[in-house]
């Protein structure tokens, strides 16, 4: 209620296609992709899209946060066919405003790696993954808490590769400091639990399995709520393991 009322707000104050009315758009936008709620998204970022272009042009970095939302929303949605372009031109417009080693340019590293690793193409996705790595680490040390993106991801790669000790120990790198930063409840140390348990799926350790998807199943059903994907997802994994 909060955003839709700010977003009236300024809507009447400003016009329909002020830049405060697309901030407003995206973060009402980003609130309803949080829940899942991806029918109601999509609209808002496409009007928000457009009053950024219209009034910041087609380059600028707001551009790119713009079409990273939209690519997650069209994941979400099982789109991924319309996800790889938007995550490309993202990655394109940051690397010509920021340069090609900027923090920003990192994430939007990792978030096509994600891509490109569900899609099957692991030479790509560890290439991404490491240079997103390596930009983190130079710019903002070895143990800021952003580095998680890339080992989580590196980590599920080697998993789907079979190359369970090294996955083991990028898990675990990765659960280390998302606890420490970010706080046993928060859903990216849910989301290394449910990979870790996977993990523990696949070498056959299914009491671990099962301990690692409940505490990853209570976090997500608290923070995202019970009809969000991946609570979903590990709601699904949990039943799997117990039936296991």
């Amino acid at each position: 209620p909060l955003y839709q009322r700010a977003l009236r707000i300024r809507e009447q104050a400003q016009g329909p296609d002020h830049l405060d009315v697309a901030i407003s758009l995206n973060n009402l936008a980003d609130l309803y992709l949080e829940r899942g709620r991806y029918a109601e998204a999509e609209p808002l970022y496409l009007q928000a899209l457009h009053i950024l272009e219209q009034t910041l042009g087609s380059d600028h970095p707001l551009m790119a946060q713009m079409l990273n939302n939209l690519a997650l929303l069209s994941r979400g949605q099982g789109r991924d066919a319309e996800a790889e372009p938007l995550y490309r031109q993202a990655l394109h417009i940051l690397e010509q405003a920021l340069g090609p080693d900027h923090p920003e340019v990192a994430q939007a590293l990792n978030n096509l790696a994600d891509l490109t690793r569900e899609q099957g193409k692991y030479a790509e996705a560890e290439s991404l993954y490491r240079r997103a790595l390596r930009i983190t680490e130079q710019s903002l040390g070895s143990e800021h808490p952003d580095l998680t993106s890339s080992l989580n991801g590196l980590a599920s790669l080697s998993r789907e590769q079979g190359k369970y000790a090294e996955a083991e120990s990028l898990y675990q790198r990765a659960l280390t400091f998302r606890e420490q930063h970010l706080g046993q409840q928060h859903p990216e140390t849910a989301q290394t639990l449910h990979d870790l348990a996977l993990l523990r799926q696949k070498q056959g350790n299914l009491c671990e399995a099962l301990s690692l998807a409940e505490r990853a199943l209570k976090i997500r059903s608290q923070s995202l709520g019970d009809a969000h994907p991946k609570t979903v997802a590990t709601r699904t994994l949990y039943a799997q393991l117990v039936q296991e």
